[in-house]
């Protein structure tokens, strides 16, 4: 069964937060609880079925990934009491998602095929190809949206807006490009590619800390490195592992989260196929096989395990 919604109450709750695919519980202003559910979203868009074990995996290589770079930049992670939870230090996230891309695809190859030469204040050159590298990654920030769709915006934006002063947007950028340096590192040893990802910052006493997840398939885009120069070189599509086959099942099926448009209908068969590919995706990009968690009572589980961990560090 998948987990799509959860409700606690925990001691010292201020506040909970149901976003696109994490309940955030607010605990005392000071700690956030952040359980990874198991909804997908496409397209700004929470799908109707939710997909069995991919909190699962999103939190335990989110988890993995902030221990793996924790000497670059500090991060927000306290524990992982359970295999959908991470708590850590309640932040004041910055209104900007640090997208990095070392690959011309997705949703920038969308907007350079249709003319765009100019990426969130970033110039791109004319005679570029999709899933072309790019001499050096860059930066393409995006607003962050409370409801709908972020917006591109550029580092000048951002700074003359007043949305992040240009002391703390400087230093996001060293430690983005430092993150998708190691990211890269790291994939390279698993025979794979990061292509983009995003990153998300907060501040906590004057201090500026890695915020939500990192390097996992929603918010990042892999390539297999076997068979990656020659595919490019015929044109050919990039075998990935991230969510943009979700998306592409969903453009298939005439659904691009469009006013008027409808999402597709999720059958089991397509379910379980999500499922598989999340699975895939964690044992590649980990590198270690993938244990399945599963509990009769997955709502009690969670519960139990945090309101454990609250009570040992009250």
């Amino acid at each position: 069964m998948a987990l799509v919604r959860t409700d606690f109450n925990f001691p010292n709750q201020k506040s909970v937060y149901h976003g696109k695919v994490r309940d955030v519980y607010n605990i005392n202003d000071d700690i956030m609880v952040m359980v990874a559910t198991d909804r997908i979203s496409a397209f700004d868009v929470v799908l109707p079925k939710g997909i069995p074990f991919k909190g699962q995996v999103l939190n335990q290589i989110a988890a993995k990934f902030l221990d793996d770079t924790a000497d670059i930049v500090p991060n927000w992670k306290l524990a992982t009491p359970d295999p959908m939870v991470t708590i850590g230090l309640k932040c004041e996230g910055f209104r900007v998602e640090m997208i990095i891309r070392g690959y011309l695809t997705g949703s920038a190859w969308r907007e350079y095929k249709a003319g765009c030469r100019n990426l969130c204040g970033v110039p791109l050159p004319d005679g570029m190809r999709e899933n072309e590298k790019f001499p050096t990654p860059i930066i393409t920030p995006t607003t962050k949206a409370e409801e709908g769709h972020d917006e591109n915006i550029s580092r000048e934006e951002i700074i003359a807006q007043g949305i992040v002063s240009e002391e703390d947007y400087t230093l996001m950028e060293k430690y983005t490009r430092a993150l998708f340096q190691r990211g890269t590192e790291i994939a390279a040893q698993r025979g794979l590619i990061l292509v983009d990802t995003k990153y998300e910052f907060g501040k906590r006493d004057g201090k500026v800390y890695l915020i939500d997840e990192i390097h996992t398939p929603d918010s990042s885009r892999y390539f297999y490195s076997e068979g990656y120069e020659e595919r490019f070189a015929n044109g050919q599509p990039q075998r990935q592992l991230s969510k943009e086959f979700v998306r592409q099942w969903l453009i298939d099926n005439g659904f691009m989260g469009k006013a008027g448009q409808q999402v597709p209908e999720m059958t089991d068969s397509v379910v379980e196929s999500i499922t598989d590919r999340y699975i895939e995706l964690y044992e590649h990009i980990v590198g270690q096989k993938f244990n399945k968690d599963e509990s009769s009572d997955t709502v009690g589980r969670i519960e139990s395990n945090i309101r454990a961990w609250l009570a040992e560090h009250k």
